[in-house]
């Protein structure tokens, strides 16, 4: 794994910072840094990277809005010596979101994350079985695994996950969406606001399915199609 990055910060000690805990990570390249953010603008209009890591509050173009104007996204971890920027790196789909001063532990934890997602993207790619599901939830990617999502809850412009944890995982997307990212043979959608595992149904009747730990109903335009796949 060859995963190129690079740095964006107008602090030098910050970039040096970086650089130097980069250089623990072998699946990490990092090609270059840079202090002055239209150059690294320029520079990512140019070039395709991997990861960035980039500080919020700069001189010239605030960090936020560099990413935004980027077309090609590459995953994002934000650093920053400023709490209140949390949501802007939500809604940015940020990796991470790192508070200065970064300690190698919390660095890790990014890097972890980064390298989970980077697997993720290219599972595809190499024709492997989709196991997991990451979205963005309490301003941080959460890895979700599939064997253990019971169903998934519309909630107008949100989701709620719910597996068997203390809590669904919430996140801003509707089910359309969700529904393409999840393997279609085991996530059917039976409602306009229920998908589910069919993995965990326990019985279907009179348009009601029984799941695990709920009986949800099922609509007339899904009922065919979800008995059909659990004749296969």
């Amino acid at each position: 794994m060859n995963i190129k990055c690079i740095a964006v910060d107008d602090e030098p000690l910050a970039l040096q910072l970086i650089s130097e805990y980069v250089s623990r990570f072998p699946s990490l390249n990092l090609i270059q840094t840079f202090e002055d953010a239209i150059a690294a603008a320029e520079f990512l209009r140019h070039n395709t990277i991997d990861l960035l890591f980039i500080d919020i509050n700069m001189p010239d173009i605030n960090g936020i809005e560099l990413v935004k104007a980027l077309e090609n996204k590459p995953m994002i971890i934000f650093t920053t010596a400023y709490k209140n920027f949390a949501f802007e790196g939500f809604e940015l789909e940020a990796i991470d979101y790192l508070l200065k001063p970064i300690d190698i532990k919390r660095f890790t934890k990014a890097i972890e994350k980064a390298l989970d997602f980077y697997k993720y993207k290219h599972a595809a790619d190499e024709d492997t079985q989709q196991e997991s599901l990451y979205v963005y939830a309490e301003y941080k990617m959460v890895k979700v695994n599939l064997n253990e999502v019971e169903y998934i809850e519309s909630m107008e412009d949100y989701i709620k996950i719910h597996t068997g944890g203390p809590k669904p995982v919430m996140t801003l997307m509707p089910l359309k969406k969700v529904l393409e990212k999840l393997p279609p043979d085991s996530f059917k959608r039976i409602h306009r606001s229920y998908i589910i595992n069919v993995n965990k149904i326990k019985s279907i009747q009179n348009r009601k399915v029984q799941l695990d730990t709920i009986q949800l109903p099922v609509s007339d335009t899904y009922i065919d199609n979800l008995r059909s796949q659990i004749r296969k």
